[in-house]
Protein backbone atom coordinates (compact mmCIF):
# COMPACT_ATOMS: atom_id res chain seq x y z
CA UNK A 1 0.00 0.00 0.00
CA UNK A 2 1.23 3.14 -1.01
CA UNK A 3 1.67 5.75 1.76
CA UNK A 4 0.13 9.57 1.12
CA UNK A 5 3.72 11.24 1.93
CA UNK A 6 5.00 8.59 -0.89
CA UNK A 7 2.17 9.52 -3.20
CA UNK A 8 3.42 12.99 -2.56
CA UNK A 9 6.75 12.76 -3.66
CA UNK A 10 5.76 10.71 -6.26
CA UNK A 11 3.31 13.76 -7.86
CA UNK A 12 5.98 15.89 -7.32
CA UNK A 13 8.49 14.02 -9.79
CA UNK A 14 5.69 13.68 -12.27
CA UNK A 15 5.39 17.41 -11.87
CA UNK A 16 9.02 17.58 -12.85
CA UNK A 17 10.17 19.07 -9.32
CA UNK A 18 12.29 17.60 -6.77
CA UNK A 19 9.81 15.68 -4.10
CA UNK A 20 10.25 17.41 -0.51
CA UNK A 21 9.33 15.93 2.79
CA UNK A 22 10.52 16.95 5.99
CA UNK A 23 12.15 14.96 8.23
CA UNK A 24 13.20 15.62 11.77
CA UNK A 25 15.21 19.01 12.34
CA UNK A 26 18.56 18.91 15.22
CA UNK A 27 17.28 19.84 18.27
CA UNK A 28 13.54 18.42 18.15
CA UNK A 29 12.71 15.41 20.19
CA UNK A 30 8.85 15.24 18.64
CA UNK A 31 7.59 14.82 15.29
CA UNK A 32 5.15 16.60 13.58
CA UNK A 33 2.07 14.95 13.31
CA UNK A 34 2.05 12.55 10.49
CA UNK A 35 -1.18 14.44 8.56
CA UNK A 36 0.46 17.71 9.38
CA UNK A 37 3.94 16.82 7.74
CA UNK A 38 2.20 15.31 4.33
CA UNK A 39 -0.17 18.85 4.96
CA UNK A 40 3.07 20.77 4.38
CA UNK A 41 5.15 18.50 2.11
CA UNK A 42 2.31 18.45 -0.65
CA UNK A 43 2.01 22.69 0.08
CA UNK A 44 5.84 23.25 -0.50
CA UNK A 45 5.49 21.27 -3.72
CA UNK A 46 2.66 23.12 -4.43
CA UNK A 47 4.31 26.66 -3.82
CA UNK A 48 7.84 25.24 -5.99
CA UNK A 49 5.54 23.94 -8.76
CA UNK A 50 4.29 27.79 -8.98
CA UNK A 51 7.59 29.26 -8.51
CA UNK A 52 10.00 27.24 -11.16
CA UNK A 53 7.74 26.95 -14.48
CA UNK A 54 8.75 23.76 -15.89
CA UNK A 55 9.40 23.44 -19.84
CA UNK A 56 8.36 20.87 -21.98
CA UNK A 57 11.39 19.36 -22.31
CA UNK A 58 11.94 19.26 -18.84
CA UNK A 59 9.32 16.88 -18.10
CA UNK A 60 7.68 15.33 -21.53
CA UNK A 61 8.95 12.20 -21.59
CA UNK A 62 6.63 10.48 -23.80
CA UNK A 63 8.00 10.12 -27.68
CA UNK A 64 5.58 11.52 -30.32
CA UNK A 65 5.88 10.20 -33.58
CA UNK A 66 5.22 13.66 -35.70
CA UNK A 67 3.78 11.89 -39.00
CA UNK A 68 0.67 11.82 -36.83
CA UNK A 69 0.12 15.33 -36.82
CA UNK A 70 -0.18 15.85 -41.01
CA UNK A 71 -3.30 12.53 -40.05
CA UNK A 72 -5.13 15.23 -38.19
CA UNK A 73 -4.47 18.59 -40.11
CA UNK A 74 -5.92 16.41 -43.27
CA UNK A 75 -8.86 15.68 -41.71
CA UNK A 76 -9.55 18.85 -40.54
CA UNK A 77 -8.34 20.46 -43.80
CA UNK A 78 -10.46 18.42 -45.95
CA UNK A 79 -13.58 19.17 -44.49
CA UNK A 80 -13.32 22.76 -44.31
CA UNK A 81 -12.23 22.57 -47.70
CA UNK A 82 -15.53 21.37 -49.35
CA UNK A 83 -16.27 24.85 -49.29
CA UNK A 84 -14.07 24.94 -52.77
CA UNK A 85 -17.25 23.07 -54.29
CA UNK A 86 -19.43 25.40 -53.44
CA UNK A 87 -20.18 26.61 -57.18
CA UNK A 88 -21.88 23.23 -57.34
CA UNK A 89 -24.54 24.42 -55.31
CA UNK A 90 -24.87 27.97 -56.53
CA UNK A 91 -27.89 27.17 -59.35
CA UNK A 92 -29.88 24.56 -56.89
CA UNK A 93 -29.99 27.69 -53.81
CA UNK A 94 -30.62 29.73 -56.36
CA UNK A 95 -33.35 28.28 -57.41
CA UNK A 96 -35.31 28.44 -53.77
CA UNK A 97 -34.52 32.08 -54.57
CA UNK A 98 -35.19 33.01 -58.06
CA UNK A 99 -36.67 36.69 -57.20
CA UNK A 100 -33.12 37.95 -55.87
CA UNK A 101 -30.40 39.79 -57.82
CA UNK A 102 -26.98 38.30 -58.39
CA UNK A 103 -25.19 40.24 -56.25
CA UNK A 104 -27.71 39.82 -53.32
CA UNK A 105 -28.23 36.08 -53.92
CA UNK A 106 -27.36 33.81 -51.35
CA UNK A 107 -24.97 31.95 -53.51
CA UNK A 108 -22.98 34.75 -53.52
CA UNK A 109 -23.54 36.57 -50.74
CA UNK A 110 -23.01 32.78 -48.64
CA UNK A 111 -19.80 32.31 -50.73
CA UNK A 112 -18.08 35.71 -50.44
CA UNK A 113 -19.01 35.82 -46.60
CA UNK A 114 -17.86 32.56 -45.91
CA UNK A 115 -14.33 33.45 -47.62
CA UNK A 116 -14.24 37.05 -46.20
CA UNK A 117 -14.69 35.48 -42.47
CA UNK A 118 -12.48 32.81 -43.05
CA UNK A 119 -9.44 35.44 -43.57
CA UNK A 120 -10.74 37.72 -40.77
CA UNK A 121 -11.07 35.13 -38.07
CA UNK A 122 -7.10 33.57 -39.02
CA UNK A 123 -6.20 37.12 -38.78
CA UNK A 124 -7.53 37.83 -35.53
CA UNK A 125 -7.60 34.21 -34.39
CA UNK A 126 -3.95 33.59 -35.21
CA UNK A 127 -2.49 35.05 -31.79
CA UNK A 128 -4.90 32.69 -29.83
CA UNK A 129 -4.51 29.98 -31.85
CA UNK A 130 -1.03 30.09 -31.18
CA UNK A 131 -1.51 30.97 -26.74
CA UNK A 132 -4.17 27.82 -27.28
CA UNK A 133 -2.64 25.59 -29.39
CA UNK A 134 -3.78 23.28 -32.46
CA UNK A 135 -6.04 21.24 -30.53
CA UNK A 136 -8.60 23.81 -29.02
CA UNK A 137 -8.21 25.54 -32.12
CA UNK A 138 -9.60 22.91 -34.48
CA UNK A 139 -12.00 21.72 -31.98
CA UNK A 140 -13.60 25.58 -32.26
CA UNK A 141 -13.24 24.84 -35.66
CA UNK A 142 -15.23 21.94 -35.86
CA UNK A 143 -18.29 23.33 -33.92
CA UNK A 144 -18.07 26.61 -35.63
CA UNK A 145 -18.10 25.02 -39.24
CA UNK A 146 -20.31 21.96 -38.57
CA UNK A 147 -22.68 23.77 -36.42
CA UNK A 148 -22.96 26.40 -39.73
CA UNK A 149 -23.86 24.13 -42.08
CA UNK A 150 -26.60 22.98 -40.02
CA UNK A 151 -28.47 26.26 -39.64
CA UNK A 152 -27.31 26.70 -43.14
CA UNK A 153 -28.92 23.83 -43.98
CA UNK A 154 -32.06 25.11 -41.76
CA UNK A 155 -32.35 27.88 -43.82
CA UNK A 156 -32.66 26.24 -47.14
CA UNK A 157 -35.62 23.98 -45.82
CA UNK A 158 -37.66 27.24 -44.72
CA UNK A 159 -36.31 29.29 -47.30
CA UNK A 160 -34.84 31.93 -45.23
CA UNK A 161 -31.86 33.77 -47.09
CA UNK A 162 -30.55 35.42 -44.00
CA UNK A 163 -30.54 32.16 -41.79
CA UNK A 164 -28.39 30.40 -44.75
CA UNK A 165 -26.29 33.71 -44.95
CA UNK A 166 -25.56 33.47 -41.15
CA UNK A 167 -25.24 29.65 -40.77
CA UNK A 168 -23.00 28.99 -43.91
CA UNK A 169 -21.62 32.69 -44.82
CA UNK A 170 -20.40 33.92 -41.11
CA UNK A 171 -20.47 30.84 -38.70
CA UNK A 172 -19.48 28.56 -41.17
CA UNK A 173 -16.83 31.64 -42.27
CA UNK A 174 -14.98 31.59 -38.56
CA UNK A 175 -15.42 28.34 -38.50
CA UNK A 176 -13.40 27.70 -41.97
CA UNK A 177 -10.44 30.20 -40.52
CA UNK A 178 -9.76 28.72 -37.37
CA UNK A 179 -9.79 24.96 -38.94
CA UNK A 180 -7.14 26.72 -42.07
CA UNK A 181 -4.39 28.18 -39.48
CA UNK A 182 -4.55 25.85 -36.52
CA UNK A 183 -2.88 22.52 -37.74
CA UNK A 184 -0.57 24.97 -40.24
CA UNK A 185 1.67 26.55 -37.88
CA UNK A 186 2.30 23.50 -35.71
CA UNK A 187 3.51 21.50 -38.86
CA UNK A 188 6.04 24.43 -39.60
CA UNK A 189 7.70 23.57 -35.75
CA UNK A 190 7.22 19.46 -36.35
CA UNK A 191 9.06 20.01 -39.66
CA UNK A 192 11.93 22.41 -39.63
CA UNK A 193 13.90 20.37 -41.85
CA UNK A 194 11.01 20.31 -44.75
CA UNK A 195 8.63 23.47 -44.21
CA UNK A 196 6.94 23.64 -47.73
CA UNK A 197 6.53 19.92 -47.40
CA UNK A 198 4.59 19.91 -44.35
CA UNK A 199 2.74 23.21 -44.94
CA UNK A 200 1.84 21.60 -48.27
CA UNK A 201 0.77 18.01 -46.31
CA UNK A 202 -2.10 20.47 -44.42
CA UNK A 203 -2.89 22.51 -46.95
CA UNK A 204 -3.17 20.09 -50.00
CA UNK A 205 -6.11 18.25 -47.47
CA UNK A 206 -7.85 22.27 -48.36
CA UNK A 207 -8.02 21.21 -51.78
CA UNK A 208 -8.88 17.72 -52.08
CA UNK A 209 -11.76 17.87 -49.78
CA UNK A 210 -13.46 19.73 -52.84
CA UNK A 211 -12.72 16.63 -54.80
CA UNK A 212 -14.86 14.50 -52.73
CA UNK A 213 -17.05 17.45 -52.24
CA UNK A 214 -17.93 18.07 -55.78
CA UNK A 215 -19.35 14.75 -55.75
CA UNK A 216 -21.14 13.89 -52.87
CA UNK A 217 -22.78 17.50 -53.49
CA UNK A 218 -24.19 16.66 -56.68
CA UNK A 219 -24.98 13.02 -55.58
CA UNK A 220 -26.79 13.47 -52.47
CA UNK A 221 -28.52 16.92 -53.85
CA UNK A 222 -29.94 14.57 -56.80
CA UNK A 223 -31.56 12.31 -54.40
CA UNK A 224 -32.82 14.25 -50.91
CA UNK A 225 -32.05 17.69 -52.23
CA UNK A 226 -29.97 20.69 -51.37
CA UNK A 227 -31.15 21.33 -47.85
CA UNK A 228 -30.68 17.84 -46.71
CA UNK A 229 -27.56 17.26 -48.33
CA UNK A 230 -26.50 20.42 -46.24
CA UNK A 231 -27.80 18.89 -43.05
CA UNK A 232 -25.74 16.06 -43.43
CA UNK A 233 -22.50 17.12 -44.47
CA UNK A 234 -22.77 19.51 -41.45
CA UNK A 235 -22.70 16.56 -39.17
CA UNK A 236 -20.37 14.33 -40.84
CA UNK A 237 -17.81 16.98 -41.20
CA UNK A 238 -18.47 17.89 -37.46
CA UNK A 239 -17.38 14.29 -36.60
CA UNK A 240 -14.51 14.03 -39.01
CA UNK A 241 -12.94 17.57 -37.69
CA UNK A 242 -13.20 16.66 -34.29
CA UNK A 243 -11.31 13.16 -34.54
CA UNK A 244 -8.00 15.09 -36.42
CA UNK A 245 -8.73 17.49 -33.84
CA UNK A 246 -7.75 14.80 -31.09
CA UNK A 247 -4.25 14.44 -33.17
CA UNK A 248 -3.14 17.76 -33.08
CA UNK A 249 -0.60 19.46 -30.82
CA UNK A 250 2.53 21.32 -30.43
CA UNK A 251 5.79 19.72 -29.98
CA UNK A 252 8.14 20.23 -27.12
CA UNK A 253 9.97 23.04 -26.33
CA UNK A 254 13.08 23.35 -28.33
CA UNK A 255 12.44 19.76 -29.88
CA UNK A 256 13.86 19.20 -33.20
CA UNK A 257 13.79 15.85 -36.08
CA UNK A 258 16.51 13.23 -34.49
CA UNK A 259 19.63 13.75 -36.08
CA UNK A 260 18.80 17.24 -37.65
CA UNK A 261 20.61 20.31 -37.12
CA UNK A 262 19.67 23.70 -38.86
CA UNK A 263 22.16 24.33 -41.63
CA UNK A 264 24.87 26.08 -41.19
CA UNK A 265 25.39 27.54 -45.10
CA UNK A 266 23.28 30.65 -44.55
CA UNK A 267 20.46 31.10 -47.25
CA UNK A 268 19.79 35.08 -47.99
CA UNK A 269 16.26 34.52 -47.84
CA UNK A 270 15.98 32.68 -44.75
CA UNK A 271 15.92 34.81 -41.23
CA UNK A 272 17.95 33.75 -38.89
CA UNK A 273 15.55 34.85 -35.86
CA UNK A 274 12.17 35.42 -35.28
CA UNK A 275 9.91 38.41 -35.04
CA UNK A 276 6.18 39.13 -33.95
CA UNK A 277 3.47 39.02 -35.64
CA UNK A 278 2.90 43.45 -34.85
CA UNK A 279 6.85 43.96 -36.14
CA UNK A 280 5.91 41.53 -39.09
CA UNK A 281 3.05 43.72 -40.67
CA UNK A 282 4.99 46.95 -40.41
CA UNK A 283 7.88 45.70 -42.98
CA UNK A 284 7.77 46.14 -46.38
CA UNK A 285 8.31 42.65 -47.05
CA UNK A 286 5.04 41.92 -45.53
CA UNK A 287 2.73 43.92 -47.95
CA UNK A 288 5.00 42.23 -50.49
CA UNK A 289 3.82 38.49 -49.55
CA UNK A 290 -0.27 39.82 -48.50
CA UNK A 291 0.14 41.61 -52.33
CA UNK A 292 1.71 38.64 -53.80
CA UNK A 293 -0.98 36.25 -51.90
CA UNK A 294 -4.10 38.39 -52.55
CA UNK A 295 -3.02 38.21 -56.76
CA UNK A 296 -2.69 34.58 -57.02
CA UNK A 297 -5.99 34.22 -54.93
CA UNK A 298 -8.14 36.87 -56.91
CA UNK A 299 -7.18 34.93 -60.62
CA UNK A 300 -8.04 31.26 -58.65
CA UNK A 301 -11.02 31.79 -57.14
CA UNK A 302 -12.87 34.18 -59.77
CA UNK A 303 -12.76 31.18 -61.89
CA UNK A 304 -13.41 28.91 -59.65
CA UNK A 305 -16.57 30.94 -57.77
CA UNK A 306 -18.13 30.55 -61.05
CA UNK A 307 -16.21 27.16 -63.21
CA UNK A 308 -19.79 25.02 -63.16
CA UNK A 309 -21.01 27.97 -64.99
CA UNK A 310 -18.50 28.62 -67.30
CA UNK A 311 -18.29 25.31 -68.02
CA UNK A 312 -21.75 25.46 -69.18
CA UNK A 313 -21.37 28.71 -70.69
CA UNK A 314 -18.14 28.69 -73.04
CA UNK A 315 -18.42 24.46 -74.04
CA UNK A 316 -22.26 23.64 -73.46
CA UNK A 317 -21.36 20.92 -71.24
CA UNK A 318 -24.16 19.76 -68.49
CA UNK A 319 -24.29 20.53 -65.06
CA UNK A 320 -23.12 16.88 -64.11
CA UNK A 321 -20.42 17.06 -66.63
CA UNK A 322 -19.13 20.31 -65.10
CA UNK A 323 -18.87 19.52 -61.53
CA UNK A 324 -17.00 16.52 -62.35
CA UNK A 325 -14.42 18.79 -63.85
CA UNK A 326 -14.47 20.66 -61.04
CA UNK A 327 -14.06 17.62 -58.74
CA UNK A 328 -10.83 17.30 -61.06
CA UNK A 329 -9.77 20.58 -60.31
CA UNK A 330 -9.64 20.00 -57.16
CA UNK A 331 -7.18 16.68 -57.40
CA UNK A 332 -4.77 19.18 -59.37
CA UNK A 333 -5.54 22.11 -56.37
CA UNK A 334 -4.88 19.44 -53.66
CA UNK A 335 -2.18 18.23 -55.91
CA UNK A 336 -0.48 21.47 -56.39
CA UNK A 337 -0.15 22.45 -52.67
CA UNK A 338 2.20 19.32 -52.42
CA UNK A 339 4.17 19.44 -55.32
CA UNK A 340 4.94 22.76 -54.96
CA UNK A 341 5.48 23.57 -51.73
CA UNK A 342 7.85 21.01 -51.45
CA UNK A 343 9.42 22.03 -54.52
CA UNK A 344 9.92 25.37 -53.10
CA UNK A 345 12.36 23.54 -50.17
CA UNK A 346 14.32 23.33 -53.25
CA UNK A 347 14.06 25.83 -55.54
CA UNK A 348 13.23 28.66 -53.02
CA UNK A 349 9.75 30.23 -52.39
CA UNK A 350 10.28 33.25 -54.47
CA UNK A 351 11.27 31.51 -57.81
CA UNK A 352 8.33 29.40 -56.62
CA UNK A 353 5.92 32.61 -57.34
CA UNK A 354 7.63 33.76 -60.67
CA UNK A 355 6.65 30.02 -61.94
CA UNK A 356 3.56 30.47 -61.08
CA UNK A 357 3.10 34.44 -62.06
CA UNK A 358 4.67 34.00 -65.89
CA UNK A 359 3.13 30.96 -66.37
CA UNK A 360 -0.61 32.13 -65.19
CA UNK A 361 -0.16 35.44 -67.54
CA UNK A 362 0.22 33.39 -70.74
CA UNK A 363 -3.12 30.67 -69.48
CA UNK A 364 -5.41 33.44 -68.71
CA UNK A 365 -4.74 34.97 -72.21
CA UNK A 366 -4.84 31.31 -73.94
CA UNK A 367 -8.47 30.80 -72.82
CA UNK A 368 -10.96 32.81 -74.92
CA UNK A 369 -9.28 31.40 -78.05
CA UNK A 370 -9.46 27.78 -76.83
CA UNK A 371 -13.23 28.69 -75.79
CA UNK A 372 -13.54 30.15 -79.56
CA UNK A 373 -12.16 26.97 -81.31
CA UNK A 374 -13.98 24.20 -79.21
CA UNK A 375 -11.19 22.66 -77.82
CA UNK A 376 -12.40 21.06 -74.67
CA UNK A 377 -9.47 18.97 -74.23
CA UNK A 378 -6.79 21.74 -73.79
CA UNK A 379 -9.04 23.95 -71.74
CA UNK A 380 -9.29 21.71 -69.50
CA UNK A 381 -5.21 20.88 -68.99
CA UNK A 382 -5.32 24.81 -69.16
CA UNK A 383 -7.31 24.94 -65.89
CA UNK A 384 -5.56 22.13 -64.09
CA UNK A 385 -2.06 24.00 -64.07
CA UNK A 386 -3.59 27.17 -63.42
CA UNK A 387 -5.10 25.23 -60.40
CA UNK A 388 -2.41 23.55 -58.99
CA UNK A 389 -0.56 27.10 -58.82
CA UNK A 390 -3.55 28.51 -57.01
CA UNK A 391 -3.05 25.79 -54.56
CA UNK A 392 0.51 25.81 -54.26
CA UNK A 393 0.28 29.66 -53.76
CA UNK A 394 -1.76 28.80 -50.41
CA UNK A 395 0.53 25.86 -49.30
CA UNK A 396 4.16 27.58 -50.10
CA UNK A 397 2.96 31.11 -48.44
CA UNK A 398 3.71 29.95 -44.77
CA UNK A 399 6.99 28.37 -45.34
CA UNK A 400 7.75 31.63 -47.14
CA UNK A 401 6.19 33.87 -44.01
CA UNK A 402 8.49 31.42 -41.80
CA UNK A 403 11.74 32.14 -44.49
CA UNK A 404 11.32 35.83 -43.76
CA UNK A 405 10.25 36.03 -40.47
CA UNK A 406 10.95 33.37 -38.28
CA UNK A 407 8.93 30.19 -37.46
CA UNK A 408 8.05 31.22 -34.02
CA UNK A 409 5.16 33.43 -34.87
CA UNK A 410 3.89 32.13 -38.22
CA UNK A 411 0.48 31.20 -37.17
CA UNK A 412 -0.23 34.68 -35.92
CA UNK A 413 1.28 36.62 -39.27
CA UNK A 414 -0.14 33.96 -41.63
CA UNK A 415 -3.37 34.52 -40.08
CA UNK A 416 -2.77 38.56 -40.90
CA UNK A 417 -1.74 37.56 -44.32
CA UNK A 418 -4.78 35.73 -45.07
CA UNK A 419 -6.38 39.00 -44.76
CA UNK A 420 -5.72 38.89 -48.79
CA UNK A 421 -7.68 35.91 -48.96
CA UNK A 422 -11.00 37.92 -47.70
CA UNK A 423 -10.31 40.66 -49.86
CA UNK A 424 -9.49 38.38 -53.06
CA UNK A 425 -12.92 36.33 -51.99
CA UNK A 426 -14.46 39.77 -52.74
CA UNK A 427 -12.53 41.29 -56.33
CA UNK A 428 -11.78 37.59 -57.42
CA UNK A 429 -16.19 36.97 -57.67
CA UNK A 430 -16.97 40.37 -58.38
CA UNK A 431 -14.30 40.54 -61.80
CA UNK A 432 -15.86 37.54 -63.13
CA UNK A 433 -19.72 37.90 -62.30
CA UNK A 434 -19.80 41.43 -63.28
CA UNK A 435 -17.80 41.75 -66.84
CA UNK A 436 -19.26 38.54 -67.73
CA UNK A 437 -23.03 39.41 -66.68
CA UNK A 438 -22.43 42.87 -68.79
CA UNK A 439 -21.06 40.75 -71.47
CA UNK A 440 -24.16 38.47 -71.57
CA UNK A 441 -26.77 41.79 -71.55
CA UNK A 442 -25.43 43.03 -74.67
CA UNK A 443 -25.83 39.53 -76.51
CA UNK A 444 -28.81 39.34 -78.37
CA UNK A 445 -31.64 37.36 -77.56
CA UNK A 446 -30.48 33.62 -77.97
CA UNK A 447 -27.22 34.29 -78.91
CA UNK A 448 -23.65 32.50 -77.72
CA UNK A 449 -22.19 32.92 -74.35
CA UNK A 450 -18.78 31.73 -75.94
CA UNK A 451 -16.86 35.30 -75.48
CA UNK A 452 -18.71 36.52 -72.47
CA UNK A 453 -15.83 35.83 -70.05
CA UNK A 454 -12.93 36.70 -72.66
CA UNK A 455 -12.89 40.75 -70.67
CA UNK A 456 -12.45 39.27 -67.26
CA UNK A 457 -9.93 36.87 -68.38
CA UNK A 458 -7.75 39.40 -69.69
CA UNK A 459 -7.98 41.49 -66.66
CA UNK A 460 -6.82 38.89 -64.32
CA UNK A 461 -3.86 38.62 -67.03
CA UNK A 462 -3.08 41.94 -65.82
CA UNK A 463 -3.34 41.60 -62.08
CA UNK A 464 -1.65 38.29 -62.35
CA UNK A 465 1.13 40.25 -64.39
CA UNK A 466 1.49 43.01 -61.18
CA UNK A 467 1.82 39.97 -59.33
CA UNK A 468 4.95 38.92 -61.15
CA UNK A 469 6.82 42.38 -60.60
CA UNK A 470 5.63 41.99 -56.61
CA UNK A 471 7.76 38.60 -56.26
CA UNK A 472 10.82 40.32 -57.53
CA UNK A 473 10.85 42.86 -54.95
CA UNK A 474 11.02 40.73 -52.27
CA UNK A 475 14.32 40.81 -50.28
CA UNK A 476 15.05 39.40 -46.89
CA UNK A 477 14.39 40.78 -43.47
CA UNK A 478 17.20 43.09 -42.18
CA UNK A 479 18.15 42.00 -38.78
CA UNK A 480 20.76 44.79 -38.28
CA UNK A 481 17.33 47.36 -38.01
CA UNK A 482 14.33 47.02 -36.07
CA UNK A 483 11.76 46.04 -38.64
CA UNK A 484 10.09 49.56 -38.66
CA UNK A 485 13.47 51.10 -39.47
CA UNK A 486 13.51 48.26 -42.47
CA UNK A 487 10.07 49.60 -43.58
CA UNK A 488 11.36 53.52 -43.58
CA UNK A 489 14.35 52.54 -45.41
CA UNK A 490 12.76 50.60 -48.08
Amino acid sequence: MIRSGQFAAHGAQLAGIEPSIPGPRPGVKMRAPCCARHAASGARARSRLTMRPVSHMEHTTRRVNRWRIPIGAVAVHVCIGSVYAWSTFNRPIQALFPDQPWWFSPPYTTFTTALVLLGLSAAFGGPWVERRGPHAAATAAALFFGLGLIIGGLGLALRQPVVVFLGMGVIGGIGCGLGYISPVSTLVKWFPDRRGMATGMAIMGFGGGAFLAGYLNVFFMDRIGVAATVLALGATYFVIMLIGSRLLERPPQGWKPEGWNPPTVVNAMITSRSVTRNEAVRTVQFALLWGILFINVTAGIGILAQASPMMQDMFHRTALEAAAVVSIISVFNAAGRFIWASGSDYIGRRNTYTIFFVAQVVLFLLIPGLAASGNWIVFQLSLFIVFTMYGGGFATIPAFLADIFGPDNVGAIHGATLTAWSAAAVVGPVIITELSNRAKAALAPGAARIHIYDTPLQVLAGLLAVGFVLTLLVRPLSHSRRPAEDTAAA
